[in-house]
């Protein structure tokens, strides 16, 4: 299929084709560039975009998604265990709700791809995965939530600050403060690398004859799932707002070495300075909320205008249902009023999300060999008194 006479917004630096096209099959982008050397390619099954705007689908680089389910109380809610402060263990795959009606209105938003999966009650609270809104094929159902992936796990989410804070403490256990918060995480990442090297110690020892034998550790759920962060196959997504809990997070990530990504960075925007020379990346957000607590106090407008300028990497979240899902296009527009460029925003909700999140492989940008993802719009993208012209997710069209 090909959709053509379109403005075409890569997100491909320098690379926008002003009246061009974009050819796609078996879910993937085969071609694009300006118009087609000979119109006896366009058929009557493609796409004249009659001078649209075509850009990448939207990523929302941190929600909820399918964990707080649409219109439930208890009964849909799966994303905090709150019976243990260190739930590494906890797999989001096992908790996502596709038929939630949530994804529906986020593929009818023009966002086709999202980062969900546990809260933030416990320091560490379990893995984060990467999904598709729609699938659409004659094989593959949308009901069922494995064919919908893109990486599981994509990451290991921790919490600071108050909410481990607040809910441990009406349980009245630890952790209560800021101290024991850092020190559950220390613990249990104390306990994984400890068990990570007697691993690799048994695996040299089988390898070779002259090493001292070592001993396979009895399995431990916990310490197996932070393996892959302590190895660098995956980062830890940190939520945290107030300065100090960021640096937290930093000293934690350096104590252990491993990657992470500072998730809502409320006063990010304070230490932006700081942040860069840290080669920090932030996903920034919820923007359309309340200050409903303490930390929040210093929630701007601007904050994500600010940590770009200082050259930090930025993505802009909805954390549904924190704010609906569907409002993703339209935070990136408020955070332009807070100083964004309109290209800016537009790099906040697809391709700096994707590569903050390690998925820009398959989405983010409009390039040969990627995921036929695409928003067609008529104006601007942001504008939430329209809807997307059209929705395309694999090659398939979902709204239209």
């Amino acid at each position: 299929m090909i959709i053509y006479n379109a403005k075409i917004k890569t997100m491909v630096a320098g690379v926008d084709v002003e009246n061009g096209y974009v050819e796609f099959q078996d879910g993937k982008i085969t071609a694009l560039g300006i118009k087609p050397a000979s119109a006896s390619i366009i058929s009557k099954s493609d796409i004249n975009a009659k001078g649209m705007t075509l850009c990448p689908g939207f990523i929302d680089a941190h929600c909820h998604l399918g964990a707080f389910e649409n219109g439930l109380g208890f009964e849909g809610t799966d994303a905090n265990e709150i019976t243990d402060p260190s739930t590494p263990h906890l797999r989001a795959i096992d908790m996502i709700n596709p038929r939630d009606f949530s994804f529906t209105e986020a593929a009818r938003a023009g966002v086709t791809c999202v980062v969900t999966g546990v809260g933030s009650a416990n320091p560490v609270g379990g893995e984060l995965l990467a999904l598709k809104t729609v699938k659409v094929s004659d094989k593959l159902s949308d009901s069922r939530v494995d064919n919908l992936v893109i990486k599981s796990p994509l990451a290991i989410k921790m919490s600071l600050g108050e909410n481990p804070k607040a809910c441990y403490h009406e349980r009245d256990e630890t952790p209560t403060t800021r101290m024991a918060t850092a020190a559950v995480i220390r613990e249990q990442l104390y306990k994984a690398k400890r068990y990570m090297e007697l691993i690799d110690k048994y695996e040299e020892s089988k390898n070779n004859p002259d090493s001292e034998t070592g001993d396979l550790p009895e399995y431990d759920i916990k310490n197996e799932a932070l393996l892959p962060l302590l190895r660098g196959e995956i980062k830890a997504h940190i939520h945290c707002h107030r300065a100090d809990d960021i640096f937290t997070a930093i000293r934690l990530a350096k104590e252990f070495g491993f990657g992470y990504v500072l998730v809502h960075a409320t006063e990010g925007g304070i230490i932006a300075e700081e942040l860069k020379k840290e080669n920090a990346a932030c996903i920034t957000g919820p923007i359309i909320c309340e200050r409903s607590k303490p930390e929040l106090v210093n929630l701007r407008l601007d904050n994500a205008a600010r940590l770009n300028a200082a050259g930090v990497n930025v993505a802009i979240c909805t954390d549904h249902p924190v704010t609906p899902i569907q409002y993703l296009p339209l935070s990136a527009g408020l955070a332009i009023k807070g100083g964004l460029t309109e290209d800016e925003a537009l790099r906040a909700i697809t391709i700096n999300a994707a590569k903050i999140c390690g998925i820009d492989n398959r989405v983010g940008s409009i390039e040969v060999g990627k995921d036929a993802d695409f928003v067609l719009f008529d104006g601007k993208f942001y504008d939430f008194l329209k809807d997307p012209a059209m929705v395309i997710i694999d090659g398939n069209i979902v709204f239209k």
